[in-house]
């Protein structure tokens, strides 16, 4: 018994002996929120001085998300502060373990800690609520143009501290999407489109302003521009539906001009002839049409990562309304507008 006892007490000691690194969670959140982004902080201490680095190995975690590849770095005094950003992912959350590692010329042993179980707090929202959990989030700026004879489309750029903006959701609308998914979290900043009703007048959504603990709500306005400001939301066609009695109302404004120079036999009137017949002949052109490829994906908006709203199943003579750096905006069949890539036309 006694033997076993040393040779126990032995063990330990030896352990204790190659331990190079003190290690412990530092700080942790009482609470988080799911979807929330949080930090922790890991305190190491090492007793070899000569050392490259401290690597750590994440293990069991459950429900987070680890968004960081490196940590952000501190020293106070011997000890090391490496804090981490996690995403929470789910009602039921846990630390990861943790193994920490020496980088040396000599190889030393590991030490290993086990995380604690969080106490998560799901959030119950209005319908309103965007999915949005930040410390602060800002409408940039918006613009809402015609999408069909049933909806409009609002394309905005929203910006954010310490959020997850690809999380975004918004509840009744005909179609959403994000154009440029935010390649960071700190600072991110999105641009997001959603089709909706014309009869609606104001579009408002909800946040989760983590600084504040409340909801906050983002108002936008519906004002539709018939001008394109950008090319994002050139979405609107030439609308051929009047262009008969255009042609007619032009005519007769060129017969006008043919009177006036019968009768006051000054050729200044030549105005009046010349610019109603060109604007005729604009009118009396067929929109050029462009060959599109079977299986093509129609874009909504003509951006990298764009949302696909329909593929060709055949191929297609369609009316081209413009173009931009390697997209084509496109008439449908269907009267909408779309956007197709230059190498998905036919080529001859």
């Amino acid at each position: 018994m006694i033997k076993t006892f040393l040779l126990t007490l032995l063990f330990l000691s030896s352990l204790y002996a190659n331990k190079v690194i003190y290690l412990s969670y530092d700080e942790t959140p009482k609470r988080v929120i799911e979807g929330e982004i949080f930090t922790i902080t890991l305190k190491a201490l090492s007793t070899v001085q000569d050392f490259d680095d401290i690597t750590y190995k994440f293990t069991n975690s459950r429900g987070l998300k680890i968004l960081d590849e490196f940590p952000l770095r501190e020293q106070k005094g011997k000890f090391l502060y490496d804090t981490f950003h996690i995403l929470s992912t789910s009602s039921y959350a846990k630390l990861p373990d943790v193994n920490a590692s020496l980088v040396a010329s000599q190889e030393y042993n590991s030490t290993f800690i086990k995380g604690e179980k969080l106490n998560v707090i799901k959030l119950n929202p209005k319908r309103n609520f965007s999915n949005i959990i930040a410390n602060n989030l800002k409408l940039n700026e918006y613009k809402t143009t015609s999408y069909d004879n049933r909806h409009n489309i609002i394309v905005f750029v929203l910006s954010a501290e310490n959020s997850n903006l690809n999380a975004v959701k918004f509840n009744n609308v005909y179609k959403q999407g994000i154009e440029s998914p935010p390649d960071s979290y700190l600072n991110a900043k999105v641009t997001c489109f959603v089709v909706i009703d014309k009869r609606i007048e104001n579009f408002n959504f909800s946040y989760f302003n983590l600084l504040k603990n409340k909801f906050e709500l983002i108002h936008i306005p519906v004002i539709v521009d018939d001008d394109s400001v950008t090319t994002q939301s050139d979405l609107k066609p030439r609308d051929q539906s009047h262009d008969i009695l255009k042609m007619y109302i032009a005519a007769g404004v060129a017969i006008f001009g043919f009177v006036l120079i019968a009768i006051k036999r000054k050729y200044i009137y030549l105005i009046f002839i010349f610019v109603p017949l060109g604007y005729i002949v604009y009118l009396s052109t067929p929109q050029k049409e462009i060959c599109i490829k079977k299986g093509a994906q129609i874009y909504l908006l003509p951006v990298s990562n764009g949302t696909i709203f329909e593929t060709t199943t055949t191929q297609y003579h369609l009316p081209k309304e413009g173009e931009t750096k390697n997209y084509i905006k496109i008439k449908l069949q269907n009267d909408r507008i779309g956007w197709v890539k230059n190498e998905d036309t036919c080529t001859y």
